[in-house]
C-alpha cells in the first residue's frame, strides 16, 4: 500500500471523530495495514458494563457515562495497537492525555452536513448529547476539542477508506520511518 513503516515498538494509533467519521471503518483497515490488532474503547466499555452503548447511556446518564469513557480510555495500556474511540471521549482531558501519551492522535474529521446525514438522529448509538445541544450544536462544540488533540487530520467524507488508510501510512512513514 505504502512505504514500510517502522513505528516503535511502545505505540499506540488513535483514532479520534465525530460519530460517522469512520473509526470504527478505518482501525482495522489501518491494523491490517500495520499488521498490528485493532481495539475498539466503545467495545471495551461495553464488555465492561455488559451492554450495548445506547443500554449504558440510557442507564447511567450522560455523566455516569462520560465518566466511565474516561475511566476507561484513561486506563488503556497497549503497544502497537490501533486504537478507535467513541466520539465524545473529546470531552475528558484526561483521556485525551492518555491517548497522546501512547502515541499519535489521528482526527477523522467529517463536514457537518455529512455527520448529520450519516448518523440521521443519532438514536440507538450511545451519542452523549450535552443539553441544550441539537446535533449541529454537538458538532461545532466538539471540533476544537479533536483539533486541539490531533497529531494529523483526515478528511474521511473526501476519501475512500482505502485512500484514508493511505493517507494515514504516509503520514506514519514520514514521521516513524
Amino acid at each position: 500500500m505504502s512505504t514500510a513503516v517502522h513505528i516503535p515498538e511502545t505505540i499506540c494509533v488513535s483514532l479520534i471523530g465525530m460519530a460517522g467519521a469512520g473509526k470504527s471503518t478505518l482501525a482495522p483497515l489501518l491494523a491490517h495495514a500495520l499488521g498490528w490488532p485493532h481495539m475498539d474503547t466503545d467495545q471495551l466499555v461495553e464488555a465492561y458494563m455488559g451492554g450495548s452503548l445506547q443500554e449504558i447511556y440510557d442507564a447511567a446518564g450522560s455523566e455516569d457515562f462520560l465518566a466511565l469513557e474516561e475511566r476507561t480510555v484513561a486506563s488503556v495500556a497497549a503497544s502497537r495497537m490501533v486504537l478507535s474511540t467513541g466520539g465524545s471521549v473529546a470531552y475528558s482531558p484526561r483521556a485525551m492525555a492518555r491517548l497522546r501519551l501512547l502515541g499519535p492522535v489521528i482526527w477523522l474529521r467529517i463536514s457537518l452536513p455529512t455527520f448529520l446525514a450519516r448518523v440521521g438522529k443519532a438514536d440507538n448509538r450511545g451519542f452523549v448529547r450535552r443539553a441544550g445541544l441539537d446535533l449541529a450544536g454537538i458538532y461545532a462544540e466538539r471540533q476544537p476539542l479533536y483539533a486541539q488533540a490531533a497529531d494529523f487530520v483526515v478528511d474521511t467524507d473526501l476519501n475512500s477508506p482505502e485512500e484514508c488508510v493511505r493517507i494515514v501510512m504516509d503520514w506514519l512513514a514520514a514521521h516513524y520511518s
